[in-house]
């Protein structure tokens, strides 16, 4: 009976790896065609497929699976040259997975499903001593990072300012759309200097930034099985075993269980967005702040918090390559990348990098956190494209259950610096 059992099993994967070439190769060369539907359904076939290949390789890559991130930093970088680079797809591809990465929202619900279920997921106490000391630690990384930037521009000749200002601020700003455009307006009203050529300057810093950042995720990853005893593998706090549902056991994972996780972390989602029109701050930090005062003060039921981390699992397992895949196509221009990659350039968007992990590792430590999970989610989280590198970030560091920090690193850290460009710009203007 139990050859039988295994032989039928062994029979139905053979059967799923066949009906998945079928269908993968169906979707790819109906996409090389140009007849790829528009919509959720074209994009998610295409990004689903090509994801599913790009992370399979990856992590089965020597070297790049132990030391730079496994399948995503393949994803990533492999989906951007695919559609970008290599000629094989058509344009209007790449606009039907840009449509849904952006005003689609999926990079919303992704970061959202994530937010909501492992922030539920963590014991209270646990959240409380977390928070009293987490803001610490990104004011440590942007003051390393920013000083770092702004010393060796100025020892190379490039003065104090330029580094800090160009390289260092872009960086540390949370991204593109709250960090770049925000400060080039800035610095454009201020000084006049054309808006131009202001983007033209930060862009490339922000992606190389971003690049490295991923890179570093891979290798922090690999750093903490080199040395144990800095890393909580994926528990920022140390002492703490990992995060797990605060009830003992957890229910059974159910087409329902799933269905309620998904419709509360949209929820929460609408939440901080009805908050966001009476409250001036950034959507995704009033959801971070909303989610956690509702688990600090047990306003949800323990069930609903269990159906929300069963969701967040469902999500992290099943649609990371995918959303990859996005982050790839639409957020990383390796053209651009290669034409700003010269020597001098590339060591001052290094350094920066650097210093946000060395500020918050070390500041972390202080703090009772983990160095290398602080190092993560207050340094690279700093140094990265916001909500995109935050997910490119953490997997490639393989701890997805530390986005609600990697998000505050992102949205409040990256306020505070463009309050820190404005302040700064007077002095100097």
């Amino acid at each position: 009976m139990i050859l039988n059992d295994t032989t039928t099993a062994e029979s139905n994967i053979r059967a799923q790896k066949v009906v998945f070439a079928l269908v993968g190769a169906v979707i790819l060369i109906t996409t090389y065609l140009g007849k790829m539907p528009s919509g959720i359904i074209g994009a998610m076939g295409i990004m689903a497929v090509v994801g599913f290949i790009l992370n399979y390789i990856g992590d089965r890559t020597p070297i790049i699976n132990q030391y730079f991130g496994g399948g995503a930093i393949v994803v990533i970088f492999g989906s951007s040259y695919l559609f970008h680079n290599s000629g094989l797809f058509p344009q209007n591809s790449i606009d039907t997975m840009t449509t849904f990465m952006k005003s689609g929202g999926f990079l919303g619900f992704y970061v959202a499903s994530l937010v909501t279920g492992s922030i539920f997921g963590m014991k209270t106490e646990t959240l409380k001593k977390a928070a009293l000391r987490y803001i610490p630690v990104i004011l440590a990384s942007a003051a390393v990072a920013c000083l770092l930037t702004g010393t060796l521009s100025m020892l190379v000749g490039k003065g104090f300012y330029h580094g800090f200002m160009y390289i260092g601020l872009p960086i540390m700003g949370g991204g593109m759309g709250a960090g770049a455009v925000p400060l080039v307006q800035i610095l454009h009203s201020t000084t006049g200097i054309d808006s131009t050529t202001l983007m033209s300057t930060m862009v490339p810093a922000l992606l190389i930034g971003n690049a490295i950042a991923i890179i570093m995720g891979g290798l922090l990853n690999k750093l903490g099985t080199i040395i144990p005893s800095w890393t909580g593998n994926g528990e920022l706090i140390r002492g703490e075993i990992n995060l797990e549902p605060e009830s003992e056991k957890e229910a059974p994972i159910t087409v329902k269980t799933l269905a309620t996780g998904g419709l509360l972390a949209i929820g929460m989602f609408f939440l901080g967005a009805l908050l966001h029109n009476f409250i001036n701050m950034p959507l995704y930090a009033l959801m971070i702040i909303s989610v956690a005062i509702i688990k600090v003060l047990n306003l949800m039921p323990v069930e609903l918090e269990q159906a929300a981390q069963s969701w967040f699992k469902f999500v992290v397992g099943n649609l990371t390559p995918a959303l990859l895949v996005g982050i790839g196509v639409v957020y990383t221009n390796i053209n651009l990348i290669l034409d700003a990659l010269t020597p001098m350039y590339f060591i001052l968007v290094l350094a920066t990098v650097i210093g946000a992990m060395i500020g918050a590792g070390l500041m972390g430590r202080l703090m009772g956190f983990y160095p290398i999970e602080s190092a993560i989610t207050g340094g690279l989280c700093m140094a990265n494209m916001g909500g995109t590198g935050d997910v490119a970030v953490l997997a490639a560091c393989k701890r997805m259950n530390l986005m609600p920090f990697a998000q505050i690193s992102s949205r409040i850290g990256g306020a505070f610096m463009l309050i820190l460009a404005s302040i700064v710009i007077q002095m100097f203007s």
